[in-house]
């Protein structure tokens, strides 16, 4: 009895499995013919745009024995550009510190690692609407003592948005164009959407001035030279969309 009961146990599970397997094989007939019926294409748009702000990138920078006197030579020279920049009838939320930082200074001459002393960097950020603020923003803070690390034209964050409507708009039409196209060619025409996504969203803020290897005086006037008479560069916003369509 226990062993006729264990061969109809046997059995069930039997059942069990081979209609989960069968499941699994309708299934991926299934998957793979909703595959073989689709059409995916790419699409891509780019607009060229004009920057609504220029933006200043300062670099305050000190160095000392002692990380307390680096620290407060830093902070000295950091109130001074921010009065310098306030002089000038900068929002204060227009101006804002991106980085500070304190750390050791080695010297390697000997093979061996030793302290020679202790560097301090305060990275302040300035956004200005109004382009013929640069120069007079540039002349000041170097002036005060900080170093231009770029200027460049870029883009607010409401510009951003209003622009990724309309590029990702045109590069979505762009991938149904590509789509019917293909599917012309095929003597199909397309069905259902079955996904679609945005996979690239971008834009290059133009660099009117970046400082290489250069630095003290020499990186200065460089800055300044960049900062006179600034015309505003066109942006390249582009975007790309993947769209996945049925075909009948």
């Amino acid at each position: 009895m226990a062993q006729q009961t264990n061969t109809t146990a046997i059995i069930i599970v039997a059942l069990i499995v081979f209609g989960v397997l069968g499941a699994m094989f309708l299934t991926n007939t299934s998957n793979q013919g909703n595959f073989e019926n689709t059409i995916s294409a790419t699409g891509y748009s780019e607009m060229n745009v004009d920057p609504d702000r220029v933006v200043v990138y300062l670099n305050i920078e000190t160095r000392d024995d002692s990380a307390d006197d680096a620290k407060d030579e830093n902070s000295r020279i950091s109130e001074e550009v921010m009065t310098a920049l306030r002089n000038l009838d900068i929002n204060e939320e227009d101006i804002q510190t991106q980085n500070y930082q304190i750390y050791p200074e080695y010297d390697w001459s000997t093979n061996t690692q030793k302290i020679k002393g202790y560097v301090v960097t305060n990275s302040i950020k300035v956004e200005l609407k109004d382009f013929d603020l640069v120069g007079e923003v540039v002349d000041k803070s170097v002036d005060a003592g900080a170093l231009v690390s770029y200027i460049s034209f870029e883009l607010s964050t409401a510009k951003m948005n209003e622009y990724e409507t309309g590029v990702i708009e045109e590069a979505t039409k762009d991938a149904k164009s590509k789509a019917e196209s293909i599917a012309s060619g095929l003597g199909k025409q397309l069905g259902e959407i079955v996904s679609v996504s945005a996979s690239d969203y971008n834009y290059q803020p133009y660099y009117l001035y970046e400082r290489m290897d250069s630095s003290g005086g020499v990186a200065a006037e460089e800055a300044k030279d960049a900062a006179t008479n600034i015309n505003p560069s066109q942006l390249d916003v582009t975007a790309t969309v993947n769209v996945v369509y049925k075909i009948k």
